[in-house]
């Protein structure tokens, strides 16, 4: 490699990687309020967007209440991201709204009144080590 693309490419490797932010835009309702719509994306274990319409400025970001996932970055984050993807993905949610927590609401929801944390655990869906995924 010549000097330039070998410094290059060490400035590349270098560079500390960029997260990607959730497209979730819309005002967190009120702890207990009720809200409900699609699932319009994952963002780990135990966060999603919920929302009615296509418009990302719309959807409401849910921490899920009733099930502590690992941290993407952790053990068995992925594994997790992709269950709650499998149970989630594209289903109606009927939400009640518990507390705020950063800048996302933390909330019950429900499809078909079964709970996501209980269709998570039926499939063997795996809780973070602290019980609490490290980061309420």
């Amino acid at each position: 490699m010549t000097g330039w693309r070998l410094v290059l490419a060490a400035a590349f490797l270098a560079a500390p990687a960029v997260a990607l932010a959730d497209p979730c835009e819309g005002a967190l309702p009120a702890p207990g309020a009720r809200f409900d719509g699609p699932v319009r994306y994952v963002g780990d274990g135990d966060s999603l967007c919920v929302g009615r319409s296509s418009d990302p400025a719309t959807w409401i970001e849910v921490r899920i209440a009733d099930f502590y996932a690992p941290e993407l970055h952790a053990a068995g984050g992925r594994a997790a991201k992709t269950m709650l993807e499998d149970v989630v993905w594209r289903q109606y949610l009927q939400c009640r709204a518990i507390k705020h927590s950063y800048d996302r609401v933390v909330a019950r929801c429900t499809i078909d009144g079964a709970s996501v944390g209980d269709l998570l655990r039926a499939r063997g869906g795996v809780e973070g080590g602290n019980g609490r995924g490290g980061r309420r």
